[in-house]
């Protein structure tokens, strides 16, 4: 699985007060004064670069994330894991996965008990987890929060997190380019959960990115992330849309029953754009021959940059491609549209549906 995770220079995105595109290479330099002086150009001297990489003082890391019900998370916790197996000086303590949330926070009462050097969380609510976090920051354990944030700016040390704002810009952006300026082109959206914040969110970016170029959702239904709801909502689009010219898929795994809802419709008249990044939607999408024409990627490789960044935590070290002498806040990671053209630079690091 290791050979599947691609280094941090692709992925990262690390967010200021703006969001910054920067590239984080996969070796870090060390938090010494050394590493932090500046060269006569202003940036830092890179002699040293990939020391991080070099095996440190051994730190244990405790991984909690929800259970793997579908295929973008149970990705999460494998390159997790696969991330780990890379380092000498990793111990990597995984806890079962699961949506209890009570038995969450007993998983990380017990990485708190054992005095693990750092803890990488996805909690599955960031509400109801956010007060052992915070126990265990305050019992001097660094926390990673992944993907879904928690309440209280003291429950971790660093945030990594998918842009679902951004997603929706992506997918909004890439149908105005395909469409050109057609007119009356009629737009149709399958969203996820639609009381969860990160798909209001997605709705929201892509509404604005059609609004920016005169065009507007025309149908709109949701889904609830899986292969069931999402063959539902789509059946239920087809039948009230009888003209569509594009279709944005929040997500790849509900995507499965959506694209088999438009094969039953025996339909064909628009391209589709999927959400998340899945294997086999890139594959689709490579082979040139399906109405699936993109995706618009919300990384699975938080986990594993979780990871990275905890043990340079733990380890008192900070990100090379940077001046600053600390871990950043917050890493807010790009998404990218995924075509044709580009299909094969992200297909390692793509999850199974």
């Amino acid at each position: 699985m290791s050979d599947r995770i691609l280094p941090l220079k692709r992925r990262l995105i690390i967010a200021t007060t703006a969001v910054l595109a920067l590239g984080v290479a996969t070796g870090c330099t060390s938090n010494t004064p050394e590493s932090a002086g500046g060269s006569e150009n202003g940036g830092t001297d890179n002699a040293n670069a990939g020391s991080n990489d070099e095996t440190g003082d051994t730190v244990t890391i405790g991984f909690s994330a929800p259970a793997a019900d579908h295929g973008w998370m149970a990705q999460i916790t494998a390159a997790a894991e696969a991330e780990a197996e890379k380092y000498d000086d990793i111990e990597l303590v995984v806890a079962e996965g699961t949506n209890d949330v009570s038995l969450q926070i007993s998983q990380v009462e017990t990485f708190i008990n054992d005095k693990v050097d750092a803890i990488v969380l996805l909690p599955f609510d960031g509400a109801a987890l956010t007060p052992v976090a915070t126990k265990a920051m305050e019992a001097g354990i660094p926390v990673i929060n992944v993907d879904r944030e928690f309440e209280s700016p003291f429950a971790a040390r660093a945030t990594v997190l998918g842009d679902n704002y951004g997603m929706g810009v992506s997918a909004g952006t890439y149908i105005c380019e395909q469409l050109g300026d057609k007119p009356n082109a009629v737009i149709a959206e399958i969203a996820g959960i639609d009381s969860l914040p990160l798909t209001q969110d997605r709705s929201q970016g892509f509404e604005d990115a059609l609004n920016d170029c005169g065009q507007n959702v025309d149908n709109r239904v949701a889904a609830e992330f899986t292969v069931e709801s999402g063959e539902r909502a789509a059946s239920n689009l087809l039948q009230a849309a009888p003209k569509i010219d594009a279709i944005w898929n929040h997500d790849d795994d509900q995507g499965v029953g959506v694209m088999a809802a438009i094969g039953n419709s025996g339909r064909d008249e628009f391209f589709v754009v999927g959400g998340a990044g899945s294997r086999n939607v890139m594959e689709e999408i490579k082979s040139g021959d399906s109405l699936i024409k993109a995706t618009v990627i919300y990384p699975s490789t938080q986990g594993a940059d979780g990871i990275r960044l905890a043990r340079l935590v733990a380890q008192d070290k900070a990100l090379e491609d940077l001046v600053e002498v600390e871990i950043p806040r917050e890493i807010k990671l790009y998404a990218p549209v995924v075509t044709e053209e580009n299909v094969d630079q992200f297909l390692p690091t793509a999850f199974q549906s």
